[in-house]
């Protein structure tokens, strides 16, 4: 009934204002309320923690295959009924795991991919306690739905992007990167093709530097593959969102504060986003950082800043639609920055 509503009130927005600030429109899709609604089901104690491969990862992949079949978005191709199936090692057992892949077709260059993530999995129960992850990463999967649905709305409205957007929900990243690994070792759709991927890991809190300056966001590895893409970012925000956006951990010598003391900086390889990297195509890491939380049984939904998630998700669709509608593609550096990080000192 609320998706209804909003595109009758989008209709009648785009008659009477023209085209002007559809964008806006669509992006005012993504709520604060139906971002709480989803978070509460997907990081409820039902989905079991959603450890790779358990009954709880199956209850997930299910949640999401429903969610784009009801807005109908179709699946990906090469998939099982929007099921990218493999076989993975696990805490030494061998176990069957799934990403979920849907798509929107583009209008001018479908054969252009742009692929958002996030990580569909979790830790599951550990000591009898189920950890729910609701900023890790359901705070980044919900963020895409809510996404997959503005996108959809504007396309009920006659607006296609220009570019093929995957929605790709991936599987065992605490396990290793091993869904993300999977999908660029066995492509959907071509990687030569594939212009950039959008990862979104945890966006749902705050960490300790930014307890007085709540709207930031970090940005990881923007600049590091295409200064373009770097761009286009602020430029985005200064129009749309206003975030403080913070590259800090785009510097590979910049010490991380975790948990009590310092680690060398891996940010930019520890989540899926790298797994596109490493076949030189432009990311963006969307963090907010961890915080005391972090991989523990109280990652809990109450604990989100939804004004603050439902901010930057807005802002994260802003930021996909402009790449999915320019002219031409965003460049490759011409050099390639110098990322000799420590990994000793984690």
């Amino acid at each position: 009934m609320i998706r209804f509503l909003f595109i009758l009130l989008i209709s009648l927005s785009l008659t009477l204002r023209g085209q002007e600030n559809h964008i806006t429109d669509f992006a005012q899709t993504i709520t604060k309320q139906e971002l709480m609604e989803l978070l509460y089901i997907y990081a409820s104690d039902y989905f079991e923690g959603r450890k790779t491969g358990s009954k709880g990862q199956k209850i997930a992949v299910d949640f999401l295959r429903y969610h784009y079949m009801n807005l109908n978005i179709q699946a990906a191709q090469g998939t099982n009924n929007y099921f990218q199936e493999m076989t993975l090692k696990v805490d030494g057992k061998m176990v069957s795991t799934e990403n979920v892949a849907a798509i929107i077709e583009g209008s001018e260059f479908p054969d252009e991919y742009i692929i958002l993530t996030s990580h569909l999995d979790h830790i599951g129960i550990e000591g009898g306690q189920i950890n729910n992850g609701a900023d890790d990463d359901g705070s980044g999967t919900v963020t895409m739905l809510e996404i997959a649905e503005a996108l959809q709305i504007g396309l009920e409205n006659g607006f296609r992007p220009k570019r093929s957007i995957v929605f790709l929900h991936v599987t065992g990243e605490e396990e290793g990167l091993l869904g993300s690994a999977y999908y660029t070792e066995n492509p959907l759709y071509p990687m030569a093709q594939t212009i950039v991927n959008l990862n979104i890991d945890m966006i749902g809190r705050n960490d300790l530097l930014h307890e007085s300056d709540e709207e930031y966001l970090y940005l990881i590895g923007s600049d590091i593959l295409s200064q373009d893409l770097h761009d286009i970012s602020i430029s985005i925000n200064k129009r749309y969102s206003n975030l403080d956006l913070d590259f800090r951990y785009n510097d590979p010598l910049l010490k991380v504060y975790e948990r009590g003391r310092y680690y060398a900086n891996e940010y930019y390889y520890r989540s899926d986003h790298y797994n596109f990297a490493k076949n030189d195509i432009p990311v963006i890491f969307y963090f907010s950082g961890t915080h005391e939380d972090y991989h523990l049984p109280t990652d809990t939904v109450e604990k989100i800043n939804y004004p603050l998630l439902t901010k930057r998700a807005r802002f994260i669709f802003h930021t996909l639609w402009e790449l999915a509608n320019m002219e031409d593609r965003i460049r490759l550096n011409s050099k390639k920055k110098n990322l000799n990080i420590d990994k000793n000192g984690r």
